[in-house]
Order: structure tokens, then C-alpha cells, then sequence
């Protein structure tokens, strides 16, 4: 006779399992521990199978019924309920698994730079999918998430640490947006992982301003290596923005640097197509003291396209540790007195001393980023231009006071 859901729900187990058979070959076995579980038995190419269907009362008898059916008309057209059952848990295993989930977020941020996509989804692939890759997404839990994270912390790479649980947070964000999963497990990783020290670049007080000048004045290395560091000094831009630098980015005649948003790749360079380091052109006035050493660079490097060309190959800009070397000949330690990113602080620093110049002019000089949207909309649009070719004129000026003597920048500006 037929099953019915009164006869089913009422079986109870036994101390050896109780079968109840349906039709067409479907039964539920009623284990000693209370389980049931509907299976369907067939045979397909000549061998006796065993279909398992759904736990008990999660799919009623009907719906059982409904899903033997299914099995059999797949049976009648030659192909295997089992094996189909199979394949598509591996399909859609596949589609689900984090690597999957995390490559589909990775190409739908589309406004990132080719440099930034390839960092990310370099990290990903080192740190993340060894663990997590072909993990079903729909089964992460915060415990697995973690994992990778507290791999990299322990290892004493907390900075990679901290991107790696921004990311990991923004994949599985992206997994619920899409429908993937309900909630989003990673919001419990906040607080996992220690917090890393920022580390600031040394750099020098004013007072020692005086002595790295006549430091670098002194320098008898390589010509291009000295004139670097001045300009450095004078414009106070990142390395990677002084390194590639094109000669078509200078205008002479308005005496203005135009550091675009991302270069032309040179050829076999690594990292060549970086521009500015927020992603927006960046305009830097140019004060006589630094078109000078512009134009004295152009007597060195004659129609070549880079600026700062390397040893070795014209065609091919100085190398990343160029100035840091330099500072070390010239007896400084470049951990702890002062590097070429420290140009940046001592600069910042006079400037903000000397009281002549809104905090938003030399912040937008210096490329920094307004964490405040509104207020960043606002300099972005504002640039500050005019305010800005006088303060670095005025910087200018106040480095060629301070090569006699050290000069307060508030005194500088009562003298001037």
C-alpha cells in the first residue's frame, strides 16, 4: 500500500531500522536515532541504485513524490538521476566558490587603475584563495574568513592583515548584494586583528635644515642624483611622481608641473604608468629656484622623454632608492634622521609654522586626501592655484635664507 503523511509521521524507530515503502521504488528508512530520509531505488544500466532525495519533514510526501518523478523521467531519457544530482552540485559549487564570488567583485570595480586591480587581486591570490578558494561562499562562516587574516598577522604583516579583511568584508558584501548570501559574515571581523602602528618617515626639524642643504650643495655623486633631491626639496612630491616624471609635463612658460593621473607605460618598467597617487592630476607651481634646476637638467639630459633617467639606460628612469642612497653618503641615516619621503613633513611642517598659508592650500600641495566628502569636493574644485605658486615661491625663498644660518619660518615672514 502507499504511504501516507499520518503513517510517516507517526513511524517511530525501533531497535533496528524500519523501512516504509511508497511507490515506484520510493521508500523512507526510519533510523534507530528518529532520522528519516526519502530514497528512491532504481536500476540504470543493468546496476541497482540508490537515489537520496530530502530529509524528512523538510520535503512531504507529495513533494517526494514529486521529486521521484522527476528522477524517473530523467531515468526513461537515458540519463542517470545520481550522476546528474552530482554534476550539478559541482556546478553550482563552482559558481558559489569564493574565488568565483571574489573575481566577479574584482572586475566589477571598474574605476580602479590597472596597477590597483592587479595589487588586490595579486593578494587575494596569495593569501586568500589557498584557504578559501574553493569554499562554497554559502557556507563561510566568521571563523574561515578569519583564517587568512590571522595567517598574515601572525606572520607580522598587520598592514597586509587589515587590507586583507577590508577586502574579504567588500567580496562578501558583494555576495549579498547579488543575492548570494542573507547576511554578511565578515561585519564580525572588525576588531579581530591588531591595529598597526603608522609608521611616520623621519624627516628634520628646521633647525637642521641648514646642515641637509649644505649636505646636498656638497654632494659629489652623480649630478642628476643631486639635482633630484633639490627639486625634491623644492616641490616636495612623492617619488614615484618625481621618478617618471616626461618632460611634456612641464610648461616653462607658466612655470607650472602637470602630473597626470596615470602615465604611458615605458616599456618593460614596472609601475611606469604611475601618475599621481590620488588618481586626479596634480598641479605643481614651479618657483624660479626650480625651473633653474629643470632647465639645468635639460642641459644633462638633452631631447630624452624622462626626466630622471637611470644609470645605465637612457630610456629607463633612476632607480626608487636613488635619493635615499644619496642621504645615506651624505652620513644620514635614512630610518631615523630623515628620507626623501621626509622632504614631504619638513616642508608641511615650515609651512604651517610660518602661519601665512591656509591648511587647505598646503594640503592640496602636498595631494593629501580629505577624508571629509563634502570638504574634498570642495578642494578638489577650489585648487588654491594662486595661493599655492606663492607659498611655494615663498618656500623657495625661505631655503635660500636657510643656507647661512637655520631661520624660524615665523621670523622669515617678518623679515621678509
Amino acid at each position: 500500500m502507499a504511504l501516507t503523511d499520518v503513517k510517516v509521521r507517526n513511524a517511530k524507530p525501533a531497535d533496528k531500522p524500519v523501512k516504509l515503502t511508497d511507490s515506484s521504488g520510493m521508500h523512507i528508512p526510519i533510523h534507530r536515532n528518529g532520522s528519516k530520509y526519502w530514497r528512491l531505488q532504481y536500476r540504470f544500466a543493468g546496476k541497482q541504485k540508490l537515489l537520496a532525495l530530502v530529509v524528512y519533514p523538510a520535503l512531504s510526501l507529495a513533494d517526494a513524490r514529486h521529486r521521484r518523478d522527476d528522477a524517473r523521467r530523467l531515468i526513461a531519457a537515458g540519463i542517470d538521476p545520481s550522476e546528474k544530482k552530482k554534476s550539478d552540485k559541482v556546478e553550482q559549487s563552482g559558481a558559489l566558490a569564493f574565488e568565483s564570488v571574489a573575481r566577479d567583485w574584482h572586475a566589477s570595480n571598474i574605476n580602479w587603475s590597472e596597477t590597483h586591480a592587479e595589487r588586490v587581486i595579486n593578494s587575494l591570490t596569495n593569501h586568500v584563495f589557498p584557504a578559501l578558494g574553493k569554499r562554497n561562499t554559502t557556507d563561510l562562516k566568521t571563523r574561515d574568513l578569519l583564517q587568512p587574516i590571522k595567517t598574515a598577522e601572525k606572520s607580522g604583516h598587520l598592514e597586509i592583515a587589515a587590507r586583507l579583511q577590508q577586502r574579504i568584508t567588500a567580496i562578501m558584501r558583494y555576495a549579498v548584494h547579488n543575492s548570494i548570501i542573507e547576511s554578511n559574515p565578515a561585519q564580525n571581523l572588525a576588531g579581530a586583528i591588531a591595529t598597526a602602528k603608522r609608521v611616520h618617515r623621519p624627516a628634520l626639524p628646521f633647525e637642521r635644515i641648514t646642515e641637509l642643504l649644505s649636505r646636498i650643495e656638497s654632494y659629489r655623486g652623480r649630478p642628476l642624483t643631486r639635482l633630484a633631491a633639490k627639486l625634491t626639496l623644492l616641490t616636495f612630491v612623492r617619488s614615484s611622481e618625481l621618478r617618471f616624471a616626461r618632460w611634456s609635463e612641464i610648461d616653462f612658460r607658466n612655470a607650472l608641473w602637470t602630473i597626470p593621473a596615470e602615465r604611458e607605460e615605458l616599456l618593460g618598467m614596472k609601475h611606469s604608468s604611475r601618475g599621481s597617487k590620488k588618481k586626479m592630476p596634480h598641479l605643481v607651481p614651479l618657483s624660479r629656484q626650480a625651473v633653474a634646476i629643470l632647465k639645468e637638467i635639460q642641459n644633462l639630459s638633452k631631447d630624452l622623454k624622462i626626466i630622471f633617467t637611470g644609470d645605465h639606460y637612457a630610456d629607463k628612469p633612476m632607480s626608487e632608492n636613488r635619493i635615499n642612497n644619496a642621504l645615506r653618503k651624505m652620513g644620514y641615516d635614512t630610518k631615523t634622521e630623515v628620507c626623501g619621503h621626509g622632504f614631504r613633513s619638513m616642508a608641511f611642517s615650515v609651512l604651517i609654522e610660518s602661519g601665512l598659508w591656509s591648511k587647505d592650500a598646503v594640503e592640496r600641495q602636498m595631494s593629501h586626501q580629505e577624508r571629509n566628502n563634502v570638504r574634498a569636493a570642495y578642494i578638489h574644485l577650489a585648487q588654491h592655484l594662486d595661493e599655492r605658486r606663492m607659498m611655494l615661491k615663498w618656500w623657495a625663498e625661505y631655503l635660500d635664507a636657510s643656507r647661512k644660518s637655520m631661520v624660524r619660518p615665523f621670523e622669515f615672514v617678518y623679515r621678509k
